[in-house]
């Protein structure tokens, strides 16, 4: 049941109540008795419309409130924690909505899902929230300003979703005394820095191995902070690093105590032999008493003897002859030149493949165009006259065809005797037509020579008056 209906139900019981306590009145004050009683509901109904009115107009309050820690000497390296108070005059029923935080030259680590719990009084009314805590190390010396931020939150009784931001803080950072500009600087309130080895045999000889694991523990530091230690190579072993295990320590409660880093190096024995793996040290700065330490893991050295029976875990040249092969495969400069050509005619080839293939087709046309223009030639005629002459029966539509092409203005009259002979065995009155055409077949040559060396008569200016067709002359 709603709170206005429980008003409601409250007056209801309150009219009666108040009806059976009035002072007893005389039967001729009956209508005093009325208007009490109407007097009473209507107290009744206005007390019911101010509750009412107070209960819908009552929302809850959100506040934020941010915190720095610590607020002053605060090193490069150093753990800054922003504490972010989420407060409401009510209560929670979900888990506000957190912004993300970004500094430049800083690295952040968000709140883990941990919470503290608050009570606090503000502006006389009671406030109950939760405090998250934003990590922030610098890694420059420089200024930071840290930007408002918005909390999204539905506190009970609320209607819709509510926001409220934080006000704005900034914080300074500085090179701790010892370390240069740009080096990584380690500040913790306390380091262990320890090792362990372990060997694959005893005693170790040729093709065995060595683990070496570090470890380093920073009080107050974040573990992304933490500083990469030195394994470099060392001859006669072969350097075999695993991935790193970076994590964070709490007190058991959730609460960021330190950072861990474990990085762990396997080494295998490629001969015989003393070997030393050099010590290593980290340098970093003491919060607790502001000065600079350094934490050191001593060198290891050990021994291996010879082993006739090792062998190489991957041999390339044993794995080659398994393969019907001698050895690897060489390459001389000269073939190398060789195959680089072949690379960029190729290369070049394909892309002139547009412009080869437009000179192909271009070449193409004009092949075309002078084959056309063969076939309209005087010359393709004159090749077809010998065929013509010899077929059965004869034609001359080729020697006509020359004739018409020589373009020299002759007339088959004016080709020599033997034309005329052959026209008049062809078309006379008693036609030797067999004759007339071994004697035009053995006068080709003649022909042709005449017809090169006969000029074209000039065109006159003016048509002729009457022209006169060259079927139609005798």
């Amino acid at each position: 049941m709603t709170l206005r209906n429980r008003v409601a139900a409250f007056a209801s019981k309150l009219a009666p109540t108040l009806d059976l306590h009035m002072p007893q009145i005389p039967c001729g004050s009956e209508l005093a008795r009325d208007e009490a009683r109407l007097v009473t509901k209507k107290l009744c109904s206005l007390l019911v419309c101010l509750f009412s009115t107070h209960t819908l107009a009552a929302e809850p309050d959100l506040r934020v409130q941010t915190h720095l820690q610590p607020t002053t000497s605060i090193m490069v390296g150093s753990v800054v924690e922003l504490q972010l108070d989420v407060l409401t005059d009510t209560w929670f029923t979900d888990a506000p909505t957190l912004p993300d935080l970004k500094l430049n030259g800083a690295l952040v680590m968000p709140p883990n899902g941990q919470a503290q719990h608050l009570n606090q009084t503000l502006d006389g009314k009671s406030f109950s929230g939760m405090r998250y805590s934003y990590l922030i190390t610098p890694n420059l010396a420089q200024g930071f300003d840290i930007p408002a931020l918005t909390v999204r939150a539905k506190p009970a009784q609320a209607s819709t979703e509510l926001s409220a931001q934080s006000q704005p803080l900034h914080f300074s950072a500085a090179q701790p005394p010892g370390f240069n500009a740009g080096e990584a600087v380690l500040v913790a309130s306390g380091l262990r820095f320890t090792q362990k080895t372990v060997n694959s045999a005893t005693p170790l000889k040729v093709g065995d191995s060595l683990t070496r694991q570090l470890t380093l523990q920073a009080d107050g530091a974040l573990a992304m902070s933490l500083p990469v230690p030195t394994l470099t190579e060392v001859e006669g072993l072969s350097r075999y690093p695993k991935a790193p295990q970076v994590s964070s320590l709490d007190d058991g409660r959730g609460n960021f105590n330190a950072g861990q880093r474990i990085d762990t190096v396997t080494y295998r024995i490629d001969t015989e032999g003393s070997h030393t793996l050099p010590a290593i040290e980290v340098k970093w700065w003491d919060s607790g008493t502001q000065q600079t330490r350094t934490a050191q893991v001593p060198a290891i050295t050990f021994k291996a003897t010879a082993n006739s029976a090792y062998r190489p875990v991957f041999s390339i040249n044993e794995d080659l002859k398994k393969l019907g092969q001698q050895g690897r495969l060489h390459l001389s400069g000269h073939w190398l030149g060789l195959i680089a050509l072949l690379l960029l005619v190729a290369l070049a080839g394909y892309f002139a493949r547009p412009f080869i293939h437009r000179a192909w087709l271009g070449w193409q046309a004009r092949r075309q165009a002078r084959h056309a223009a063969w076939l309209q030639s005087a010359d393709c005629a004159w090749r077809q006259i010998p065929g013509q002459i010899e077929g059965r029966p004869a034609q001359f539509s080729a020697l006509y065809l020359w004739v018409r092409r020589s373009r020299k203005g002759l007339k088959l009259t004016n080709l020599g005797p033997r034309l005329q002979t052959l026209l008049r065995a062809c078309y006379g009155r008693h036609p030797t037509e067999d004759q007339a055409l071994r004697q035009l077949q053995q006068s080709l040559a003649t022909l042709h020579s005449q017809a090169q060396h006969h000029q074209a008569p000039t065109p006159p200016a003016l048509r002729p008056l009457n022209p006169v067709h060259e079927k139609d002359l005798p």
